[in-house]
């Protein structure tokens, strides 16, 4: 594997990406990687991983390692560790960006959909913080990213148990921020709103009505990464991408529960 001629591996920190291989999880490899962190890079797809580890390391002269996991299967977060253990490879900073998405009534939605949303978004996260963040606490050092919504912040009818998971992405995240306060260990929830990633474009192809967002409502996929790397490097608590989500984060923490509801019901029902 490629390595930096002026600085040997063993001096640069490694971050550890899961769901890399597209989307905001691929732009925070790229951010890291001119960061000069070497990387791994964790995600389904093989194929997909091995291209943007070849092409990292080509580009920024890191070292890139790609292991296909699926973090939705019970085990799949410790089989990870495990694998990096052997090498005896340190973990300093942990991106969760693996999620999956569906958008529909819940009532439409398969038993199974609702069940994989909970696995990856909920349980696979959950377990690749407990397999990485306690060595980051006896070491006294690191930093963790993990990726939820401006979905979390209120409850979406036809996006309801994406919307929950990543209520609960943020609720951990803000949790252990201040758990972990003082240890050297940051915890960063990112909460972008929609953003031009293959997910959106997964979702678009099931519902011709998201072909009708205004552009200014879509996220820049680069942008967003570059924001949520400097949230994670300075250790801030929440990064919330654009103005327009800002606005409708405070909105939603500062307006009663009932109209939120109303609301967010009326948006629903518009988009189905």
């Amino acid at each position: 594997m490629a390595t930096d001629s002026k600085r040997p591996t063993q001096d640069r920190q490694t971050a550890l990406i899961t769901g890399a291989s597209s989307g905001i999880g691929e732009a925070l490899a790229h951010c890291f990687a001119r960061a000069n962190f070497d990387l791994i890079l964790v995600a389904r797809s093989a194929g997909k991983l091995k291209t943007l580890a070849k092409e990292l390391q080509q580009q920024r002269g890191v070292e890139v390692r790609a292991l296909a996991a699926d973090l939705s299967r019970p085990g799949a977060a410790a089989r990870v560790a495990s694998a990096l253990a052997k090498p005896g490879r340190q973990v300093d900073v942990l991106v969760n960006c693996a999620g999956v998405l569906a958008q529909g009534e819940f009532t439409t939605l398969t038993a199974a959909t609702h069940q994989n949303i909970i696995d990856l978004n909920i349980s696979g996260l959950t377990a690749m913080l407990s397999a990485f963040v306690p060595a980051m606490v006896l070491r006294g050092a690191g930093r963790v990213l993990n990726v939820a919504s401006v979905a979390a912040f209120q409850p979406i009818p036809t996006l309801a148990s994406y919307a929950a998971s990543k209520a609960y992405v943020l609720s951990l995240s803000e949790s252990l921020a201040e758990e972990l306060r003082g240890t050297g260990v940051t915890v960063t929830a990112l909460c972008p709103g929609i953003t031009a990633t293959n997910m959106l474009t997964q979702a678009a192809g099931a519902n011709d009505k998201l072909h009708k967002l205004p552009g200014f409502l879509i996220g820049n996929v680069e942008q967003v990464a570059e924001l949520a790397f400097k949230a994670c490097m300075a250790g801030d608590a929440i990064c919330v991408p654009g103005t327009i989500n800002q606005a409708a984060m405070i909105a939603s923490r500062s307006t009663p529960k009932w109209l939120v509801r109303r609301i967010g019901g009326l948006l629903g029902r518009k988009a189905i």
